[in-house]
């Protein structure tokens, strides 16, 4: 009866991870849907415990182990979720990625030293299953140690790092831990199994750092999303070899849609995954988008205020800086007041904006910007010409134009938001330094652009208050 019961559970649990992630499609039903599917977790991992059978009859043991990891895991994660800060959730996001990769090699390697303790049986050692455990610490592996790496990067400890003939070395290493990996399971009883096992997990891990070390700058947003997908498909991975159905279906939804999401961000930077993960935006060729520009122009506080005051449209277009600032709440109460006095504002949104999918849309969402205010890049670009003033906040090479004009830029081919379409064009930023990808911004030079130099809520704050003396 039991484990009828724990069955139905773990159909509920998968129901409720499928209508979770449709009702995260949308801000105003995101919420609740990481309730409903997080409720799901909750009532599959307390079924497992208490419900789960072995072979034998019996349940599972050690409950005080268990239960305080799980204590322990959730008060720490629920302090790291509360003190991180918007700037760094990229980073979280990351490290969350890193460990559901390193949870899934662990399943992995402890069904491996199961079956080496059983002297590998022909009937629980077949092909299929030593592929599908093999993949799980592959997958897995290659998920933590990059995601650790592209934590590292984006916090600032780390530089991007290749070398000549890297990307060989990258291929050699992956087919290195395939081949082995076939090789161990077609002789399961050779004397040198172990070691041979211990090879595959360290090559693993070594090829996740190469993977990712080499890529940067405008990339970095898809390359979270294509290591959200692999803790996916290695979580899947676990699932199976343990013919635990809730864990393989939550694994495939994350694994299919991070896969999904990899493939729009490409579309939408106009770039194939290959030559993401070998081109590299933020390396070493961004040098070679930077020229000679000519004399950029400052406009005061007071005449941004008038500005926007008197106009009948203002685009705002929110970047990384705006997430460095904190200055999500002082943006939409700028907002708030532009609306009072007649002016239709609305959002820009780039689709790898900031740091990591949907970066700018959560800081938004924090701060209670209303999704509809919130345009996509080819809803804004239709919008552009028909807007008065378009406020940059810390954006830099999604509105760059070399994207479009200057084939030597390493941003060349990337879609962008066509702010120059606008009348005006007033770029909020601490200084003249170039953004993420490392190259200089012609929009900045343009005779449309001016500058406003400062922090980005300072700025906002004394806009405000100068929109009031208006």
């Amino acid at each position: 009866m039991g484990v009828s019961i724990l069955s139905i559970i773990y159909i509920v649990g998968a129901i409720t991870f499928i209508i979770g992630l449709k009702m995260m499609s949308h801000p105003d039903s995101a919420r609740k849907g990481n309730i409903i599917a997080g409720a799901g977790m909750v009532a599959a991992i307390l079924g497992t415990i208490f419900l789960y059978k072995n072979a034998d009859g019996s349940g599972l043991q050690n409950h005080l182990w268990i239960f305080g990891a799980i204590i322990i895991g959730t008060l720490y994660g629920v302090i790291a979720a509360r003190k991180v800060k918007m700037t760094g959730m990229p980073e979280m996001v990351s490290l969350f990625n890193g460990l559901g990769g390193a949870s899934a090699t662990l399943i992995s390697v402890v069904e491996f030293n199961h079956l080496a303790e059983l002297n590998f049986p022909a009937e629980l050692s077949t092909p299929g299953t030593m592929a599908i455990l093999f993949s799980g610490i592959i997958l897995g592996n290659i998920t933590f140690s990059g995601s650790l790496i592209a934590w590292a990067k984006l916090s600032g400890k780390l530089k991007d790092f290749a070398f000549q003939g890297q990307h060989i070395v990258n291929i050699l290493l992956l087919l290195a831990s395939i081949v082995l990996s076939v090789y161990i399971s077609s002789d399961l009883q050779s004397e040198n199994t172990t070691i041979l096992f211990a090879a595959v997990f360290l090559i693993s891990l070594i090829y996740g750092v190469l993977f990712v070390m080499p890529i940067g700058g405008a990339d970095m947003p898809v390359v979270i999303s294509l290591l959200n997908s692999l803790s996916g498909l290695s979580a899947a991975c676990g699932g199976f070899l343990f013919d635990n159905k809730v864990v393989f279906t939550g694994g495939i939804l994350v694994g299919a849609a991070g896969t999904i999401l990899t493939v729009l961000m490409c579309k939408a930077m106009n770039r194939s995954l290959t030559n993401v993960l070998i081109g590299s935006f933020g390396g070493s060729k961004a040098a070679a988008g930077n020229k000679e520009q000519g004399a950029y122009k400052e406009i005061s506080l007071n005449d941004s205020a008038v500005v926007m005051s008197y106009a009948n449209k203002v685009m705002i277009v929110p970047g990384y800086g705006l997430a460095v600032a904190q200055a999500q709440h002082t943006c939409h109460e700028l907002q708030k007041m532009l609306e009072a006095k007649g002016v239709d504002v609305k959002y820009a949104i780039h689709p790898v904006a900031g740091r990591m999918p949907g970066h700018m849309n959560v800081l938004l969402a924090e701060a209670d910007v209303s999704y509809e205010k919130l345009l996509e890049m080819e809803q804004s670009n239709e919008e552009f010409p028909s807007v008065d003033l378009v406020l940059i906040l810390g954006a830099n090479d999604v509105v760059n134009p070399a994207a479009k004009s200057d084939p030597s830029s390493p941003i060349y081919g990337m879609p962008i938001l066509d702010v120059g379409l606008a009348k005006n064009v007033v770029v909020v930023k601490r200084s003249m330094k170039p953004g993420y990808a490392g190259i200089e911004n012609d929009l900045f030079f343009q005779p449309k652009t001016s500058m406003l130099f400062g922090d980005a809520k300072k700025v906002l704050q004394d806009l405000i208050t100068e929109i009031k003396s208006i």
